[in-house]
């Protein structure tokens, strides 16, 4: 479904502050592949998915969506293939808007748009049982302003939105990073509960190893923007998080220090 071939991107280059970021990365998921990506501060994880939404050009390399060459593609022309969720619940819904109005936009990417606005009553419905199916009461509410809700409800309409067209690939980027561990893990439930109810592949960074080991059919490791291992299958079903730090420090040569920011919970 998504090949990345020998990807590399350097920021500010020729300057000071020249940084490389990622360095000549290689993987490719198959259809209905839920990948974790983990890796400490500065290993490249935020900047992959960076590099395959379009927010910036890659130096060298190429990626490939279902067969389709993205590399020279806009973000907004990979956007109708690909729904992705920040960190920030702020910034994927707008806030002054009402939460039916939220999903609509999003219903409505990537179609022919005309002048005419109004949400009709199939979409209603629809976006009713969508919202239902979170578990927060939100189909209770569809009329609300987004800007009245908590961070987490927001995050969880984000997601919805992200995946009501049933996008080719899913980008999750720490999308519970800003959310209390409750929170969080609703959150986390109805992200898996959305990919698998709708067979999506999907790539999710997070920091936290206990997550990337219980999520997924996959778990990639950066480091210095490079991979360092991609565990799958029965190996990663047995991973605890002791394993994982070993081969951490085993395939880095470098000890775990909390500087790698990598939590334990």
């Amino acid at each position: 479904m998504l090949e990345v071939r020998h990807v590399s991107k350097t920021f500010d280059i020729g300057t000071v502050n020249e940084t490389p970021v990622l360095k000549d990365v290689s993987f490719t998921l198959n259809d209905g592949d839920f990948v974790t990506v983990i890796g400490g501060n500065g290993a490249g994880k935020s900047t992959i998915l960076n590099m395959i939404a379009g927010v910036y050009p890659i130096d060298s390399g190429e990626i490939l969506l279902d067969g389709e060459d993205l590399t020279n593609k806009k973000e907004h022309e990979r956007a109708k293939y690909i729904g992705r969720v920040f960190q920030d619940p702020m910034k994927g819904t707008a806030a002054d808007m009402e939460i039916q109005e939220n999903l609509a936009m999003a219903n409505r990417r990537g179609k022919k748009r005309s002048l005419a606005w109004g949400i009709t009553a199939n979409e209603k419905a629809v976006f009713k049982e969508e919202l239902s199916m979170l578990g927060l009461g939100l189909e209770k509410r569809m009329a609300d302003k987004v800007g009245l809700l908590s961070g987490g409800q927001r995050q969880a309409l984000t997601l919805l939105m992200a995946s009501l067209q049933k996008p080719k690939l899913l980008l999750l980027d720490e999308h519970t990073a800003a959310l209390d561990p409750k929170t969080a893990k609703k959150v986390l439930d109805i992200t898996k509960e959305i990919i698998e109810k709708d067979h999506l592949t999907a790539l999710m960074v997070t920091h936290n190893m206990k997550d990337a080991i219980q999520i997924g059919n996959r778990l990639i490791m950066m480091y210095e923007g490079k991979i360092l291992f991609d565990i799958q299958g029965e190996e990663k079903k047995s991973l605890t998080v002791d394993d994982l730090l070993h081969k951490f420090e085993e395939a880095s040569g470098d000890e775990f220090t909390n500087d790698n920011v990598l939590t334990k919970r």
